[in-house]
């Protein structure tokens, strides 16, 4: 029905505009005047009617059961405690667990071992006097320090006080580690090649 509307609409749009051509030839060419333009009959095309979607009718009891069953999964997830991601670092490969991989100790001569043993007791009584011999160094200086400071304090109030401020630029300390070779300037170095052996875990 519309399409015959829009027919009819056509027709009555080009009747009224439709212009005699006694009239064009004694006034104006339609070509050579602006005021006196052709009309274009009108298209219009089929009209597109679409259907509404029907709504799937939806089972009560299938949606209830579905939800039960969710609720189920929900309860058995929260009774199991959630799985914890094992560190590798902190566990030792079976590999290395093997009783059997043991160094077998080199056995000594009776004149080895006992040459080791004097040995050995003579390191330790010389790190023994070493130690004490510092200490009493140490001992002895901060003894001086304080006699010293004892004497500047009855000299002078401002110059003991002056003396026990703290000065952080007494050990000016600055420090690099050894390098096999020197470093090159404006060096950007490569990543290199890696296989990535990370595992992932999911719960």
């Amino acid at each position: 029905m519309s399409l015959g509307v829009a027919r009819c609409m056509g027709r009555v749009l080009w009747r009224q505009t439709h212009v005699p051509r006694m009239f064009l030839e004694g006034h104006c060419h339609p070509r050579q005047s602006p005021r006196c333009n052709t009309v274009l009959p009108l298209h219009t095309s089929a009209p597109l009617c679409a259907e509404p979607k029907k709504k799937k009718k939806v089972d009560p009891k299938r949606e209830h059961v579905a939800r039960e069953r969710l609720k189920k999964r929900l309860k058995k997830m929260e009774k199991v405690p959630p799985e914890l991601i094992p560190i590798e670092d902190f566990i030792t490969p079976h590999e290395y667990l093997d009783e059997t991989r043991a160094r077998s100790e080199p056995k000594l001569s009776f004149e080895e071992s006992e040459r080791r043993a004097l040995l050995l007791k003579e390191w330790s009584r010389f790190k023994h006097k070493q130690h004490q011999a510092e200490m009493e160094a140490i001992n002895s200086a901060l003894k001086a320090q304080r006699e010293a400071l004892e004497e500047l304090k009855v000299e002078s109030e401002e110059l003991y006080k002056a003396a026990i401020k703290p000065d952080p630029l007494v050990f000016p300390f600055s420090h690099e580690g050894p390098t096999y070779t020197p470093p090159k300037p404006k060096y950007d170095a490569p990543d290199g090649k890696y296989n990535d052996i990370t595992k992932t875990y999911t719960q």
